[in-house]
């Protein structure tokens, strides 16, 4: 393999930890994704940033590069990774989450295009495995096939404009049967993808049965097509001026959308269910990539102050201040994190996100928080520069600002994570009772009976 950057981690303490747990396929496949970020998506890059409109025409333009990339990843055998065949046998490929984690990080290193180009972006991938797992057959075949093949683009609208959307039971979207037809009716916002013109198909969540004694039971999710009467896209939201065209995040009410009852997804009041079977895994694809952001935010500050061109007051930027040390803890907590992400992937795959509940959780508050702070470091020492649309720092500072609030607050995976550790108090106190008791014992065998006072 070259020296690029990219390539640094199958050198890293990281990958020496994980190697033997990487089949031939995942080796292989890795070597061949490197070699096609490397030649072909990270040069492409700036194009796909100039085909796309400065004007309305934004939220109507297909990139006709990244079409060009997805052909050849398609080709490579580059398609659909996020999706294992141990979990999804009829669908998936045959890697382990842990293998998908590195190439993952790698795809957030290359920017927004690359997880398209292998058809592995937000919220496709998430909806991909609602439907790859709870879909019947009939959902499959009209939208999980055209999304395998990238033919199509999907949206997830669960977050809502006036909510605690963190809380999922607050929802209030009503989704009601009507004879033969499901009734939707409900305003939604930050739906990502909607906005996209190849987005086909809404997984919408709302509340089917109120009154439900179990507050867990009372959603439901349905499939409503992207272009049905009653769907209206209000705007696209934005994120610090950052509007993410073409797909966007946006704000839709749905207005007696009516639906057949086959495009209820799995069963009346299994939407909690559903959710939380999709976002574990989620969670995890997005702080993977998030590692491959503070990656290249420290690449970018490591040639900007050894830059000759830059100096300042005779003297390279990194011989100034602090400089030298936020190189060194961004490396240090780029590693950390690593790790407590491959340590997640790695529960994924032994006992699902469900037996993966804390290792998820402290991931997706930890890393976020980490890769802002290593993107900020960077800023810093490319100055004003830094906060302006000539580098890729402030786009991606701004996305990853979103990400401690998407997918779960921050706050809520901490007091999740705190509640939990909680749990073990009585498990502790227990043992430390047996070791006094045995302590007590020993010292009066010993004749230091006076020592326990």
């Amino acid at each position: 393999m070259s020296q690029h950057p990219i390539t640094e981690y199958t050198s890293s303490s990281s990958w020496a930890l994980i190697e033997d747990k990487f089949s031939p396929f995942a080796k292989e496949t890795l070597a061949k994704l490197i070699k096609f970020l490397e030649e072909e998506v990270e040069p492409a890059n700036k194009l796909a940033h100039l085909q796309l409109p400065d004007d309305e025409r934004r939220w109507k333009t297909v990139l006709p590069v990244l079409e060009e990339l997805k052909a050849k990843a398609k080709k490579l055998g580059l398609w659909n990774l996020f999706l294992s065949k141990a979990h999804y046998p009829e669908h998936g490929v045959p890697l382990t989450n842990l293998e998908y984690g590195v190439m993952a990080e790698l795809l957030g290193y290359c920017g927004h295009i690359a997880s398209e180009a292998v058809n592995c972006s937000a919220p496709d991938t998430g909806n991909m495995e609602v439907l790859a797992r709870y879909g019947s057959p009939e959902q499959q075949k009209k939208w999980l096939i055209p999304l395998l093949n990238g033919e199509i683009r999907s949206a997830f609208a669960m977050t809502e404009k006036n909510v605690a959307s963190s809380d999922a039971t607050n929802i209030r979207t009503s989704i009601r049967r009507e004879g033969n037809e499901i009734v939707i009716n409900g305003h939604k916002w930050w739906i990502s993808g909607a906005g996209d013109p190849r987005c086909a198909v809404h997984l919408v969540m709302g509340k089917s049965d109120p009154d439900n004694k179990s507050k867990y039971h009372q959603q439901s999710v349905v499939l409503v097509p992207a272009n049905h009467p009653g769907v209206k896209i209000i705007r696209p939201m934005k994120v610090f001026g950052y509007d993410d065209a073409p797909e966007g995040h946006c704000e839709i009410i749905y207005e007696n959308v009516r639906v057949p009852l086959d495009n209820l997804v799995l069963g009346w009041g299994r939407g909690f269910e559903i959710i939380q079977g999709r976002l574990g895994p989620g969670r995890i694809h997005h702080c993977m990539r998030s590692i491959g952001h503070a990656q290249r935010a420290l690449d970018l500050m490591l040639q900007r102050v050894t830059d000759p061109g830059r100096k300042t007051f005779g003297k390279y930027l990194y011989e100034h201040g602090t400089v030298v040390a936020d190189i060194a803890k961004s490396r240090a907590e780029i590693e950390g994190a690593r790790l407590l992400v491959l340590s997640a992937a790695l529960q994924i795959d032994k006992f699902k996100a469900k037996g993966a509940l804390k290792e998820i959780g402290i991931a997706k508050f930890v890393v976020p928080t980490m890769a802002l702070t290593v993107i900020d470091r960077a800023i810093q020492s490319f100055g004003a520069e830094g906060v302006s649309q000539d580098t890729e720092l402030a786009a991606r500072w701004a996305g990853l600002r979103t990400l401690r609030i998407a997918d779960g607050p921050d706050a809520v995976h901490i007091q999740q994570v705190g509640q939990r550790e909680l749990k073990r108090v009585p498990r502790l106190v227990e043992r430390t009772r047996e070791i006094k008791k045995k302590e007590k014992a020993l010292l009066e065998k010993a004749g230091f009976a006076k020592a326990q006072l």
